[in-house]
């Protein structure tokens, strides 16, 4: 029989991981990137003798192949995918390929926001129990090389709704969803539906003796529930108390209700803030389906101590405190950070824009903002929108002005607060190199 071509398109973490696991699997393989491979990556391919090729597609060789997996940052759109799909070829996700050689139980985690807080914390916990876990998905090593390389029996996976797009036969064990709201609309024709139906293909192929953990308060998740006939048990939480739920907060205490109870107290939880009390009730749960006891959970969410860009406290200088939230991508995740602000604030937002809707954000800019800095390539959307609250603003190309422009709006006792609302791809690689240049200049004042 023929040796099965598999052909893997763009070579990140993501798909350098699917090709070593397809190779160690017999498939012939060959990687092909757009843009420029970079030199770690390179690295792997050539110690595991894996045929590659930069800066170009060869046509011809990758539409003969028998089956692709696609790098999550391809969009749909790419003309390659476009001919691909026209033909008939099978294109899958990294998660999907890996799924296909391990038997480790899977907790799947997706959102729009809170998902690799509470990603973290899962991870976190289970490594306190003394589990024998791996961290997978949009942190940590991709999930394919460590199914090649380890032999976890289970596994953390932060799912975007870009990975959820090419699962098909992919099972989450566990699956959890923090909540739905408008996020990466660019890559999903402007249709809110299409983003909301992928981020519920975290509950695919889910079976009775399958868990599902979510928030009760989300409006359009419990709408959608309602199409699904889910099989899996449901473990809802909320803040209120109500009959169903698996979690909630009463006086100043978490209960968890099931499938173990206890207790713990609301301070003592050492992630503050609304957002993070529901990251820590998922992470919670999850816990304790897969058994881990009541006090470990306690201690894990007692001890944790965070993530890098997210609410994350840089520096005083001169009694202003630097807050980096640079993994505020979308507009909701913004509302969750002015929401936690004790005082007033200078917010930095701006960036590659994924058709947001500044409305949500637009009271608790009012209320809790002194000044605006405006960063990106194109801030017309955003002096369209929020000049007319007559705060002071300042237009900005580099986080070094950002930095100085904001720090002379803050008076002392105030906040300067990066939260984006936007995807940084038009003045930097990443929101993790937007977050550090943030740093790096805030320690240069």
């Amino acid at each position: 029989m023929a040796q099965k071509s598999i052909t893997v398109l763009g070579a990140g973490e993501s798909g350098t991981g699917a090709a070593i696991l397809a190779q160690k699997k017999g498939f012939k393989v060959f990687v092909s990137d757009l843009s420029e491979i970079k030199p770690f990556y390179k690295e792997q391919l050539d110690k595991y003798g894996i045929e590659w090729e930069e800066k170009h597609h060869s046509e011809e060789r990758i539409l003969a192949s028998d089956e692709i997996i696609k790098s999550p940052g391809i969009p749909k759109e790419a003309p390659i995918i476009q001919k691909l799909m026209a033909q008939g070829t099978p294109i899958i996700s990294e998660i999907e390929f890996a799924g296909r050689y391990t038997n480790a139980r899977m907790i799947c985690i997706t959102g729009s926001n809170g998902k690799t807080t509470t990603t973290s914390l899962i991870y976190h916990i289970f490594k306190m129990a003394g589990m024998n876990v791996g961290l997978a998905g949009n942190i940590g090593s991709s999930l394919a090389l460590q199914v090649a390389e380890k032999d976890y029996d289970w596994y953390v996976i932060e799912l975007s709704s870009f990975q959820l797009d090419n699962m098909y036969d992919f099972k989450a064990d566990i699956a959890v969803l923090m909540n739905i709201t408008p996020d990466h609309l660019d890559r999903y024709d402007h249709e809110m539906q299409n983003y909301v139906d992928a981020k519920m293909r975290v509950i695919r192929n889910q079976t009775g003796s399958d868990a599902f953990v979510y928030w009760a308060d989300d409006p359009i998740i419990t709408r959608e529930l309602k199409k699904y006939g889910l099989q899996a048990t449901l473990y809802p939480f909320a803040e209120a108390k109500r009959e169903d739920l698996a979690a909630w907060t009463e006086n100043s205490d978490v209960v968890f209700d099931r499938p173990m109870a206890f207790n713990m107290e609301l301070e003592s939880l050492s992630l503050r803030g609304r957002h993070n009390l529901y990251n820590s009730m998922a992470a919670g749960i999850s816990a304790s389906i897969a058994g881990i006891k009541s006090e470990t959970i306690r201690k894990a969410l007692q001890t944790f101590q965070g993530v890098e860009h997210r609410l994350e406290r840089v520096a005083r200088v001169n009694g202003v405190d630097f807050i980096n939230d640079s993994k505020a991508t979308n507009v909701n995740s913004c509302w969750y950070a002015l929401q936690s602000m004790p005082v007033k604030c200078v917010l930095i937002l701006g960036g590659k824009d994924k058709g947001n809707d500044y409305t949500e954000i637009e009271p608790l800019v009012k209320e809790k903002c002194v000044g605006l800095v405006y960063m990106g390539l194109h801030n017309e959307k955003l002096h369209s929108f929020f000049d007319p609250m007559g705060l002071p603003v300042a237009d900005v190309q580099s986080m070094k002005d950002a930095v100085d422009a904001a720090y002379h709006m803050a008076k002392k006792g105030e906040i300067v607060l990066l939260s984006p609302c936007c995807a940084s791809f038009d003045l930097f690689q990443s929101y993790e190199d937007r977050g550090r240049q943030f740093k790096d200049c805030v320690k240069q004042l």
